[in-house]
Protein backbone atom coordinates (compact mmCIF):
# COMPACT_ATOMS: atom_id res chain seq x y z
CA UNK A 1 0.00 0.00 0.00
CA UNK A 2 1.22 3.60 -0.72
CA UNK A 3 2.46 4.96 2.66
CA UNK A 4 3.53 8.65 1.59
CA UNK A 5 1.71 10.77 3.14
CA UNK A 6 0.62 15.09 2.52
CA UNK A 7 2.07 17.98 4.41
CA UNK A 8 -0.75 19.36 6.62
CA UNK A 9 -0.68 22.63 4.68
CA UNK A 10 -1.54 21.04 1.21
CA UNK A 11 -4.36 18.47 2.36
CA UNK A 12 -5.64 21.55 3.81
CA UNK A 13 -5.31 23.40 1.03
CA UNK A 14 -6.56 20.53 -1.85
CA UNK A 15 -9.64 19.03 0.97
CA UNK A 16 -11.94 21.41 0.43
CA UNK A 17 -11.39 21.78 -2.91
CA UNK A 18 -12.07 17.88 -3.48
CA UNK A 19 -15.44 18.49 -1.28
CA UNK A 20 -16.73 20.94 -3.48
CA UNK A 21 -15.98 19.07 -6.55
CA UNK A 22 -13.31 21.39 -8.09
CA UNK A 23 -11.15 19.48 -10.01
CA UNK A 24 -7.80 21.15 -10.52
CA UNK A 25 -5.70 18.06 -11.82
CA UNK A 26 -7.91 15.90 -13.78
CA UNK A 27 -7.87 16.14 -17.92
CA UNK A 28 -11.16 16.54 -19.57
CA UNK A 29 -12.60 14.02 -22.13
CA UNK A 30 -13.58 15.21 -25.84
CA UNK A 31 -17.52 15.37 -26.34
CA UNK A 32 -18.61 11.95 -27.42
CA UNK A 33 -15.32 10.57 -26.53
CA UNK A 34 -15.43 6.70 -25.07
CA UNK A 35 -13.49 7.17 -22.05
CA UNK A 36 -12.84 5.67 -18.58
CA UNK A 37 -12.58 7.95 -15.30
CA UNK A 38 -9.27 5.86 -13.42
CA UNK A 39 -8.49 7.20 -9.31
CA UNK A 40 -5.70 5.85 -8.04
CA UNK A 41 -2.47 5.89 -6.20
CA UNK A 42 0.00 8.18 -7.18
CA UNK A 43 2.37 6.36 -9.40
CA UNK A 44 0.66 3.18 -9.34
CA UNK A 45 0.70 2.11 -12.89
CA UNK A 46 2.91 2.28 -15.68
CA UNK A 47 2.44 4.94 -18.18
CA UNK A 48 2.73 2.56 -21.19
CA UNK A 49 0.37 0.39 -19.92
CA UNK A 50 -2.64 3.05 -20.03
CA UNK A 51 -1.40 3.86 -23.10
CA UNK A 52 -1.51 0.47 -24.51
CA UNK A 53 -4.92 -0.01 -23.51
CA UNK A 54 -6.13 2.50 -25.09
CA UNK A 55 -4.80 1.10 -28.29
CA UNK A 56 -6.35 -2.13 -27.81
CA UNK A 57 -9.58 -0.53 -26.41
CA UNK A 58 -10.65 2.64 -28.18
CA UNK A 59 -11.28 3.92 -24.97
CA UNK A 60 -9.44 6.91 -23.73
CA UNK A 61 -8.34 6.94 -19.94
CA UNK A 62 -8.14 9.92 -17.81
CA UNK A 63 -6.48 9.28 -14.57
CA UNK A 64 -6.55 11.18 -11.16
CA UNK A 65 -4.14 10.29 -8.57
CA UNK A 66 -3.86 10.38 -4.61
CA UNK A 67 -1.70 9.84 -1.68
CA UNK A 68 -4.36 8.59 0.42
CA UNK A 69 -7.34 6.47 1.02
CA UNK A 70 -8.98 9.56 3.33
CA UNK A 71 -7.96 12.38 0.64
CA UNK A 72 -9.73 9.80 -1.53
CA UNK A 73 -13.19 9.08 0.32
CA UNK A 74 -14.55 12.30 0.36
CA UNK A 75 -14.54 12.72 -3.39
CA UNK A 76 -16.53 9.67 -4.03
CA UNK A 77 -19.00 10.10 -0.76
CA UNK A 78 -19.60 13.71 -2.02
CA UNK A 79 -20.03 12.75 -5.55
CA UNK A 80 -17.49 15.43 -6.47
CA UNK A 81 -16.95 13.31 -9.75
CA UNK A 82 -18.19 10.42 -10.95
CA UNK A 83 -15.35 7.71 -11.49
CA UNK A 84 -15.27 4.20 -12.85
CA UNK A 85 -12.82 2.79 -11.43
CA UNK A 86 -10.85 3.13 -7.79
CA UNK A 87 -7.85 1.23 -6.09
CA UNK A 88 -8.35 1.76 -2.29
CA UNK A 89 -6.77 -0.04 0.32
CA UNK A 90 -8.42 -2.89 2.33
CA UNK A 91 -10.20 -1.11 5.11
CA UNK A 92 -11.13 1.86 2.72
CA UNK A 93 -13.08 -1.02 0.69
CA UNK A 94 -14.56 -1.71 3.71
CA UNK A 95 -15.88 1.59 4.61
CA UNK A 96 -16.86 1.92 0.58
CA UNK A 97 -19.07 -0.93 0.82
CA UNK A 98 -20.58 -0.30 4.42
CA UNK A 99 -21.74 3.08 3.05
CA UNK A 100 -23.52 1.66 0.14
CA UNK A 101 -20.87 3.28 -2.50
CA UNK A 102 -19.48 0.31 -4.28
CA UNK A 103 -21.62 -1.73 -7.17
CA UNK A 104 -20.65 -5.80 -7.45
CA UNK A 105 -18.77 -6.62 -10.13
CA UNK A 106 -19.82 -8.82 -13.01
CA UNK A 107 -17.01 -11.97 -12.88
CA UNK A 108 -18.28 -13.10 -16.31
CA UNK A 109 -16.19 -9.72 -17.92
CA UNK A 110 -13.16 -10.42 -15.77
CA UNK A 111 -11.92 -13.95 -17.40
CA UNK A 112 -8.39 -12.71 -17.00
CA UNK A 113 -9.16 -12.25 -13.24
CA UNK A 114 -10.37 -15.43 -12.73
CA UNK A 115 -7.76 -17.40 -14.52
CA UNK A 116 -4.61 -15.04 -12.91
CA UNK A 117 -5.52 -13.43 -9.43
CA UNK A 118 -4.60 -16.65 -6.88
CA UNK A 119 -7.40 -17.79 -5.11
CA UNK A 120 -5.89 -17.60 -1.89
CA UNK A 121 -6.08 -13.87 -2.19
CA UNK A 122 -9.75 -13.85 -3.28
CA UNK A 123 -10.05 -16.17 -0.05
CA UNK A 124 -8.22 -13.02 1.77
CA UNK A 125 -10.34 -10.07 0.42
CA UNK A 126 -12.99 -11.93 1.82
CA UNK A 127 -11.62 -10.31 5.80
CA UNK A 128 -12.90 -6.90 4.37
CA UNK A 129 -15.22 -7.32 1.53
CA UNK A 130 -17.15 -10.16 2.91
CA UNK A 131 -19.32 -11.43 0.01
CA UNK A 132 -15.94 -11.16 -2.19
CA UNK A 133 -17.73 -9.31 -5.07
CA UNK A 134 -16.74 -5.98 -5.32
CA UNK A 135 -12.73 -6.42 -5.36
CA UNK A 136 -10.33 -7.53 -6.89
CA UNK A 137 -6.70 -7.74 -5.65
CA UNK A 138 -3.71 -5.57 -7.40
CA UNK A 139 -1.33 -5.42 -5.00
CA UNK A 140 -0.82 -6.89 -1.75
CA UNK A 141 1.70 -7.08 1.39
CA UNK A 142 2.80 -7.49 4.84
CA UNK A 143 3.96 -5.23 7.84
CA UNK A 144 7.38 -6.87 9.51
CA UNK A 145 10.41 -5.94 10.90
CA UNK A 146 13.03 -4.72 8.79
CA UNK A 147 16.57 -4.91 10.47
CA UNK A 148 20.39 -4.12 10.28
CA UNK A 149 22.15 -7.85 10.44
CA UNK A 150 25.53 -6.08 12.02
CA UNK A 151 23.47 -4.31 14.37
CA UNK A 152 20.89 -7.32 15.95
CA UNK A 153 22.33 -10.15 17.46
CA UNK A 154 19.10 -11.79 18.41
CA UNK A 155 16.53 -13.95 16.62
CA UNK A 156 13.95 -11.51 15.22
CA UNK A 157 11.17 -13.68 14.76
CA UNK A 158 8.50 -12.16 17.43
CA UNK A 159 7.30 -8.34 17.58
CA UNK A 160 8.71 -8.78 21.17
CA UNK A 161 11.88 -8.01 20.22
CA UNK A 162 10.55 -4.45 19.98
CA UNK A 163 9.96 -4.19 23.18
CA UNK A 164 14.33 -5.57 24.39
CA UNK A 165 15.87 -3.13 26.47
CA UNK A 166 19.08 -3.75 24.54
CA UNK A 167 17.86 -1.77 21.35
CA UNK A 168 17.10 1.29 23.18
CA UNK A 169 16.88 4.22 20.82
CA UNK A 170 17.59 2.05 18.19
CA UNK A 171 14.10 0.81 17.25
CA UNK A 172 11.53 2.89 14.61
CA UNK A 173 7.95 2.44 15.20
CA UNK A 174 4.96 3.58 12.25
CA UNK A 175 3.63 6.74 12.91
CA UNK A 176 0.27 5.32 12.59
CA UNK A 177 -2.53 4.30 14.82
CA UNK A 178 -3.68 0.98 13.37
CA UNK A 179 -0.02 -0.06 12.39
CA UNK A 180 1.77 0.20 15.71
CA UNK A 181 -1.74 -0.78 17.66
CA UNK A 182 -1.45 -3.53 15.73
CA UNK A 183 2.10 -4.72 17.14
CA UNK A 184 1.03 -5.09 21.26
CA UNK A 185 -2.58 -6.45 20.01
CA UNK A 186 -1.14 -9.70 18.04
CA UNK A 187 1.37 -10.12 20.76
CA UNK A 188 -1.73 -10.33 23.22
CA UNK A 189 -3.13 -12.71 20.37
CA UNK A 190 -6.17 -10.24 19.75
CA UNK A 191 -7.75 -9.00 16.76
CA UNK A 192 -6.00 -5.89 15.02
CA UNK A 193 -9.60 -5.21 14.38
CA UNK A 194 -10.70 -5.60 17.98
CA UNK A 195 -13.79 -3.84 19.13
CA UNK A 196 -13.15 -4.35 22.44
CA UNK A 197 -11.95 -0.39 23.89
CA UNK A 198 -10.05 -2.68 27.10
CA UNK A 199 -8.03 -4.50 24.82
CA UNK A 200 -6.80 -1.14 23.08
CA UNK A 201 -6.39 0.81 26.43
CA UNK A 202 -4.32 -2.43 27.10
CA UNK A 203 -2.10 -1.82 24.14
CA UNK A 204 -1.75 1.28 24.66
CA UNK A 205 -0.21 0.51 28.01
CA UNK A 206 2.26 -1.75 26.04
CA UNK A 207 3.24 0.98 23.90
CA UNK A 208 3.42 3.51 26.51
CA UNK A 209 6.18 1.15 28.18
CA UNK A 210 7.93 0.53 24.74
CA UNK A 211 7.93 4.31 24.17
CA UNK A 212 11.19 4.96 25.89
CA UNK A 213 13.24 2.87 23.68
CA UNK A 214 11.79 4.44 20.64
CA UNK A 215 13.92 6.46 18.51
CA UNK A 216 11.52 7.71 16.23
CA UNK A 217 7.96 7.13 15.06
CA UNK A 218 7.90 8.05 10.98
CA UNK A 219 6.70 7.00 7.43
CA UNK A 220 9.28 7.32 4.91
CA UNK A 221 12.12 8.38 6.73
CA UNK A 222 12.17 4.81 8.12
CA UNK A 223 13.49 4.08 4.65
CA UNK A 224 15.98 6.74 5.22
CA UNK A 225 16.90 5.97 8.06
CA UNK A 226 17.08 2.01 8.09
CA UNK A 227 19.45 2.66 4.55
CA UNK A 228 21.75 5.18 6.37
CA UNK A 229 22.27 2.47 9.36
CA UNK A 230 21.20 4.87 11.71
CA UNK A 231 18.40 2.67 13.62
CA UNK A 232 18.43 -1.38 14.10
CA UNK A 233 15.21 -1.94 13.87
CA UNK A 234 11.91 -0.82 12.30
CA UNK A 235 8.77 -1.62 11.71
CA UNK A 236 7.86 -1.69 7.63
CA UNK A 237 5.93 -2.60 4.92
CA UNK A 238 6.81 -5.99 2.40
CA UNK A 239 7.32 -3.71 -0.72
CA UNK A 240 9.38 -0.78 0.85
CA UNK A 241 11.74 -3.69 2.30
CA UNK A 242 12.88 -5.22 -1.10
CA UNK A 243 13.86 -1.10 -2.00
CA UNK A 244 16.01 -0.76 1.35
CA UNK A 245 17.35 -3.97 0.98
CA UNK A 246 18.38 -3.08 -2.75
CA UNK A 247 19.89 -0.19 -0.93
CA UNK A 248 21.97 -1.61 1.96
CA UNK A 249 23.12 -5.26 2.04
CA UNK A 250 22.94 -5.97 5.74
CA UNK A 251 19.64 -5.87 6.04
CA UNK A 252 17.34 -8.46 6.14
CA UNK A 253 13.13 -8.44 6.76
CA UNK A 254 10.68 -10.55 8.36
CA UNK A 255 7.47 -10.92 6.42
CA UNK A 256 5.36 -12.47 9.11
CA UNK A 257 6.41 -12.05 13.07
CA UNK A 258 4.87 -15.62 14.81
CA UNK A 259 2.23 -13.94 16.52
CA UNK A 260 0.72 -12.73 13.01
CA UNK A 261 0.34 -9.24 11.30
CA UNK A 262 -1.70 -7.70 8.63
CA UNK A 263 -1.88 -8.44 5.55
CA UNK A 264 -2.50 -5.61 3.30
CA UNK A 265 -4.69 -5.53 0.03
CA UNK A 266 -5.48 -3.08 -2.90
CA UNK A 267 -7.66 -3.93 -5.01
CA UNK A 268 -9.78 -2.38 -7.85
CA UNK A 269 -13.30 -1.10 -7.34
CA UNK A 270 -16.07 -0.07 -9.30
CA UNK A 271 -18.31 2.97 -7.62
CA UNK A 272 -22.02 2.42 -7.71
CA UNK A 273 -21.56 6.17 -9.72
CA UNK A 274 -19.96 5.54 -12.73
CA UNK A 275 -20.90 6.25 -15.68
CA UNK A 276 -18.91 3.93 -17.77
CA UNK A 277 -19.12 0.40 -15.97
CA UNK A 278 -18.56 -1.51 -18.54
CA UNK A 279 -15.53 -0.07 -19.74
CA UNK A 280 -14.55 -0.25 -16.13
CA UNK A 281 -14.34 -3.87 -16.25
CA UNK A 282 -12.43 -4.05 -19.82
CA UNK A 283 -9.81 -1.68 -17.22
CA UNK A 284 -9.77 -4.20 -14.45
CA UNK A 285 -9.27 -7.61 -16.74
CA UNK A 286 -6.71 -5.52 -18.69
CA UNK A 287 -4.88 -5.05 -15.60
CA UNK A 288 -4.96 -8.83 -14.72
CA UNK A 289 -3.60 -9.82 -17.80
CA UNK A 290 -0.38 -11.18 -17.32
CA UNK A 291 1.58 -9.32 -19.63
CA UNK A 292 0.30 -6.05 -18.31
CA UNK A 293 0.70 -6.92 -15.04
CA UNK A 294 4.50 -8.02 -15.21
CA UNK A 295 5.19 -4.24 -16.56
CA UNK A 296 3.04 -3.27 -13.69
CA UNK A 297 5.23 -5.49 -11.58
CA UNK A 298 8.50 -4.24 -12.80
CA UNK A 299 7.45 -0.40 -12.73
CA UNK A 300 5.69 -0.43 -9.21
CA UNK A 301 8.00 -2.96 -7.29
CA UNK A 302 5.16 -4.10 -4.87
CA UNK A 303 4.29 -8.08 -4.51
CA UNK A 304 1.39 -8.93 -7.17
CA UNK A 305 -1.55 -11.74 -6.69
CA UNK A 306 -1.01 -12.32 -10.27
CA UNK A 307 -0.18 -16.12 -10.64
CA UNK A 308 1.69 -15.48 -13.58
CA UNK A 309 4.24 -12.87 -13.13
CA UNK A 310 6.55 -15.17 -10.36
CA UNK A 311 7.79 -17.04 -13.36
CA UNK A 312 9.22 -13.82 -15.30
CA UNK A 313 10.79 -12.02 -12.33
CA UNK A 314 11.76 -14.44 -10.30
CA UNK A 315 15.65 -14.61 -11.97
CA UNK A 316 15.85 -11.12 -11.74
CA UNK A 317 14.65 -10.79 -7.76
CA UNK A 318 17.54 -12.58 -6.87
CA UNK A 319 17.13 -13.10 -3.03
CA UNK A 320 14.25 -11.02 -3.00
CA UNK A 321 12.09 -13.08 -5.08
CA UNK A 322 10.82 -15.09 -1.19
CA UNK A 323 9.94 -11.29 0.12
CA UNK A 324 7.72 -10.57 -3.38
CA UNK A 325 6.13 -13.57 -3.82
CA UNK A 326 6.64 -15.47 0.17
CA UNK A 327 4.54 -19.11 0.36
CA UNK A 328 0.91 -19.28 0.62
CA UNK A 329 1.65 -20.40 4.34
CA UNK A 330 3.44 -16.55 5.51
CA UNK A 331 0.14 -15.18 4.87
CA UNK A 332 -2.65 -17.58 5.00
CA UNK A 333 -5.06 -17.27 7.78
CA UNK A 334 -3.72 -13.32 8.12
CA UNK A 335 -5.38 -10.45 8.85
CA UNK A 336 -6.03 -7.74 7.17
CA UNK A 337 -7.40 -4.30 8.26
CA UNK A 338 -11.43 -3.47 8.17
CA UNK A 339 -13.27 -0.40 8.61
CA UNK A 340 -14.40 -0.13 12.19
CA UNK A 341 -16.64 2.71 11.66
CA UNK A 342 -16.74 6.30 13.04
CA UNK A 343 -16.69 5.65 16.85
CA UNK A 344 -13.69 2.88 16.92
CA UNK A 345 -11.80 5.30 14.73
CA UNK A 346 -12.08 8.22 16.74
CA UNK A 347 -10.95 5.75 19.47
CA UNK A 348 -8.07 4.57 17.93
CA UNK A 349 -6.66 8.23 16.88
CA UNK A 350 -7.67 9.09 21.04
CA UNK A 351 -5.16 6.52 21.99
CA UNK A 352 -2.69 7.05 19.77
CA UNK A 353 -2.46 10.56 20.47
CA UNK A 354 -2.10 9.36 23.89
CA UNK A 355 0.87 7.34 23.34
CA UNK A 356 2.56 9.99 21.52
CA UNK A 357 1.81 12.14 23.99
CA UNK A 358 2.84 10.37 26.86
CA UNK A 359 6.35 10.92 28.42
Amino acid sequence: MKKMRFCLALLLFLLPLSLTGCDMFAEKAEEGQDVLYVYSWGDYIDAEMLKKFEEETGIHVVLDEYDTNESMYPRIAEGAEDYDVLCPSDYMVSKLIRNGLLQPLDFEQLPHARQYIGEDFFRQVKTFDREGKYTVPYCWGTVGIIYNTRLVDDPVDSWQILWNEKYRDNILMQDSARDSLMIPLKLMGKSMNTLDESELMAARDMLIEQKPLVQAYGVDDIRDKMISGEAALGVTFSGEAINMIDANEDLAFLLAPKEGTNVWIDGWVIPKSARHPENAHKFIDFMCRPDVAVTNFRHLGYSTPNTAVKAQVAEELGDNAYLAFPPEEVYEGQESYRYLGEKLDKIYTRIWLQVKNSR
